[in-house]
């Protein structure tokens, strides 16, 4: 009877048991399913948008998650009262510091967590140690320094009873792969060379119940791959499909989070939540980066995302994303490719590049503008037409374009159909532009011309840079005979440094 009794009870407590984890898993659903897509704000740009007038945008488009590379003060003082969700980057030029000196971990979330933590203040929700620091072109710079780092900002927010406030780490998916002998999801594992490091990391997100953050992008499938089928980078069917058992994948997105998924459910990590903290599609700066595409796979990805669907191999789950970016910026390196400075869904001053339903479930419309944006004055700087020695024009367009943006010119961009006067011309007014419109800055050795003829086509754009206010300009009138004498003053004092 003993016995019995005691398998009556153990039953009764399994069912208990299982009952109560399918009621948090459906919670778990339930809350997911009241999420938004989030984005990412990058601020390297030569010309900055007011952070209030971005951050009402935000909201009247609808934003609620956002996701800051580093902590601007500008930024999270425009943030304060608007419900936000905010995730906050740490650079990696910082995690040294950060890891070898707890203090620093503290003073920097006192200053900008704990400072803001207050109601009505900034919706904080996690802190992002270090952005992809374990990737490849850095060579393990900061692989000794990023579990230490991510120690001491969790101790720093358990010692300020920040709770609520979870830390993570974004990484790149190269940190794993699937092996050549066998490429499909379910083999997937972590880089040897980074493999102890990364479970590390894994360990003690898991173990304080962080999310994990990965960085996906498939338009880079594409632009490193001349053979990759174009349509397996969206998410509206393919072809020729992956096969991985009895998983089928249609879409590169899928397989390579799968990847991930299986690297960790390999090391017995299962269920951990993950973040997708960049995804998205340039709009210029290479054959495959354009407007049209762009929308695609924005739209493919935030209706994927908010579906519900999941993965093949994490089925039924609303995955949390983070498209990149919010805004163009034209001073991020290029290293990487001419389209780095293009991933904004919005364009320098904030003008929406297309239309782009956030909610996921079709309903298109467009997308609010940043409103009260100043110019400066509707001026251009081209090649003179009358400029009869062009010997030093070559050197010209190459310093013009060495100190502003002139990525729209490369193979397949807006710009790429303009002919030898349009490239100068527009290397010229981006220089121009860039340095706020100063009229010495469309001299050129003799060979620009201040106009304020807009020499933009249907295709390409020639830009009026954002006024930030910062520099005073000389009035239009007289300004090529001023521009000549700023360059002959700049040669007289020039000279005897010579």
């Amino acid at each position: 009877m003993a016995e019995e009794r005691s398998r009556s009870f153990k039953n009764i407590f399994f069912f208990h048991r299982l009952l109560y984890l399918f009621l948090v898993s459906q919670v778990a659903i339930a809350s997911s399913r009241s999420t938004s897509v989030g984005v990412n704000w990058g601020t390297m740009a030569s010309h900055q948008l007011p952070p209030e007038n971005v951050v009402k945008m935000l909201k009247d488009n609808g934003f609620t998650k956002l996701k800051l590379f580093e902590a601007d003060q500008n930024i999270l003082d425009a943030l304060i009262g608007s419900q936000i969700e905010v995730m906050i980057g740490i650079p990696n030029r910082l995690l040294k510091e950060v890891a070898q000196d707890p203090a620093v971990a503290g003073s920097w979330v006192e200053e900008n967590v704990t400072a803001y933590s207050y109601h009505g203040g900034v919706n904080i929700k996690y802190i992002a140690v270090g952005n992809e620091p374990f990737l490849q072109t850095y060579n393990g710079t900061y692989v000794e320094f990023t579990l230490p780092a991510l120690i001491n900002i969790q101790r720093a927010l358990e010692e300020a009873n920040l709770k609520n406030v979870k830390v993570t780490v974004p990484f790149n998916a190269d940190i794993y792969f699937s092996p050549e002998s066998n490429p499909v999801p379910s083999a997937g594992d972590f880089r040897p060379e980074l493999r102890d490091a990364t479970i590390e990391i894994i360990n003690f997100l898991y173990s304080h119940d962080s999310p994990f953050t990965v960085n996906i992008y498939p338009f880079l499938s594409l632009y490193g791959n001349a053979y990759f089928p174009v349509d397996f980078a969206f998410f509206d069917g393919t072809n020729k499909p992956l096969r991985d058992g009895s998983l089928v994948y249609n879409n590169v997105f899928d397989a390579n989070l799968d990847t991930l998924i299986c690297a960790m459910e390999r090391y017995s990590f299962l269920g951990m939540k993950i973040i997708v903290g960049e995804v998205g599609w340039p709009t210029d700066g290479d054959k495959n980066a354009n407007v049209k595409s762009a929308e695609k796979f924005n739209q493919g990805m935030v209706k994927h995302a908010m579906s519900g669907n999941g993965t093949p191999a994490r089925k039924g789950v609303i995955m949390d994303v983070y498209l990149f970016s919010l805004i163009d910026e034209d001073a991020k390196s290029i290293a990487p490719g001419t389209f780095e400075r293009h991933w904004g869904i919005f364009e320098f001053d904030g003008r929406p590049k297309y239309e782009l339903d956030l909610s996921g479930k079709g309903n298109v419309g467009a997308l609010v503008p940043v409103e009260d944006v100043n110019y400066l004055p509707k001026s251009w700087c081209v090649l003179d037409p009358n400029a009869y020695n062009l010997d030093d024009l070559a050197d010209n367009i190459d310093y013009a374009c060495s100190l502003s943006d002139c990525t729209a010119l490369g193979y397949g961009s807006s710009c790429n159909h303009l002919t030898a006067v349009g490239n100068a011309s527009y290397a010229f007014n981006m220089y121009y532009q860039m340095h706020d419109q100063n009229t010495w800055d469309c001299d050129f050795l003799g060979l620009g011309l201040i106009t304020d003829e807009n020499p933009s086509d249907e295709n390409c754009e020639f830009p009026v840079m954002i006024d930030t206010g910062d520099s005073p300009r000389l009035q239009l009138g007289s300004s090529r005979m001023l521009s000549r004498v700023a360059a002959t003053v700049l040669v007289i004092l020039v000279l005897p440094l010579l």
